[in-house]
């Protein structure tokens, strides 16, 4: 029995895409499509990116979480360039439920980036989403 409904992700990713396509993004191009996998037991997770690989997903590396309860959680993402058709995403969604499933790890579904007109290109993000500091504002003189 799977500790997921795959009928819920159908669902979420139906109204996703129809959400993107409503906004805007431009569904003749592939997006980048991130599906979060996460696990209390590292080493089950680290069995499910490598079936995710075996499957044709680009894994990144896990990373280490402390949840607002304290405990840990250690997670990964399976990316894959995808054009926005809800049967690929179907089929992919079962692919990585099988995956979470097999290994006793969580399933915690996908974002992508818009892409269209008025988006903002990934390397913009990037930039804003790096600091840097000024030592000489410090009080402390």
């Amino acid at each position: 029995m799977s500790l997921h409904d795959a009928n819920e992700w159908y669902e979420f990713n139906k109204e996703t895409i129809e959400a993107l396509i409503e906004d805007g993004s431009d569904m003749d191009l592939p997006h980048t499509i991130e599906h979060h996998l996460a696990c209390s037991d590292f080493d089950a997770l680290e069995k499910a990116a490598v079936d995710a690989f075996k499957a044709g997903f680009e894994v990144t590396d896990a990373e280490e979480l402390i949840l607002d309860d304290g405990d840990t959680v250690f997670c990964f993402d399976a990316i894959v360039e995808k054009k926005l058709d809800v049967e690929v995403f179907n089929a992919d969604s079962d692919k990585l439920i099988a995956i979470a499933d097999k290994h006793k790890v969580y399933y915690d579904g996908w974002g992508t980036y818009f892409i269209g007109e008025g988006a903002i290109e990934r390397d913009e993000i990037d930039d804003a989403n790096s600091y840097e500091y000024d030592d000489d504002d410090d009080d402390d003189d």
